[in-house]
């Protein structure tokens, strides 16, 4: 795709806690800049675990609990998100104080970033927070403080969470995607039409890229 045309538009409906989201997404970026494809993109609210309590659960009692696996199975799964993570310059570490959260009020700060200009930024640097360093996400006052440090005024973060300023739109942006038929992330549109469904790997990606620019030579 050439720079003189129209910026493919990128729709991503995910969860920060969403291992397989950070991967597809590094996979598609790397797939974007090897294509040399003019993009813009949109981050959308999607839940993982809704009814989860604000305080969380360890990461492998929540697996155990929802999918039956076993720690051996768990064990497996780690090391090959680790794997695919490291393949696209991302890092896992996971360890047995590794926590899932309740990010409700997480897509509130992002609904809040993008009117900032600063949702992609976020976005990122939540991903790292959460599986890189382990920060504990459902703190709002760690919130608040990786806000700051990705250009956002602290104490309007700490507001927007404190009095849940964006649920209403939040929850009506993840009920719209549900209503799309979205039920699992992460979910990636091309140009608002042509819906592609989990981490597809840099090659794929590219192919994809590439059908999509032909069609709209």
């Amino acid at each position: 795709m050439s720079n003189t045309e129209k910026p493919l538009r990128i729709d991503i409906v995910s969860d920060v806690v969403c291992p397989w989201c950070v991967i597809g997404y590094r996979q598609l970026a790397e797939a974007l800049k090897q294509t040399n494809t003019q993009h813009e993109i949109h981050w959308h609210p999607f839940e993982l675990n809704p009814s989860m309590p604000s305080e969380g659960q360890n990461l492998r009692e929540h697996i155990i609990e929802k999918y039956g696996s076993s720690k051996q199975e768990s064990d497996a799964s780690r090391v090959r998100m680790t794997e695919a993570g490291a393949e696209v310059g991302f890092d896992f570490n996971f360890n047995d104080d590794t926590h899932m959260h309740n990010t409700f009020n997480l897509h509130q700060l992002l609904h809040w970033a993008e009117q900032q200009g600063r949702q992609h930024d976020l976005k990122q640097a939540l991903f790292s927070a959460h599986f890189t360093h382990n920060r504990d996400i459902s703190d709002t006052e760690v919130l608040a403080d990786i806000a700051a440090e990705n250009g956002l005024d602290r104490a309007q973060a700490l507001a927007v969470v404190e009095e849940q300023r964006f649920a209403q739109e939040v929850r009506e942006a993840e009920q719209h995607w549900q209503q799309q038929g979205i039920q699992s992330v992460p979910a990636i549109i091309f140009n608002e039409r042509h819906l592609v469904s989990g981490a597809q790997g840099v090659e794929n990606y590219k192919n994809i890229l590439e059908k999509l620019a032909n069609m709209e030579d």
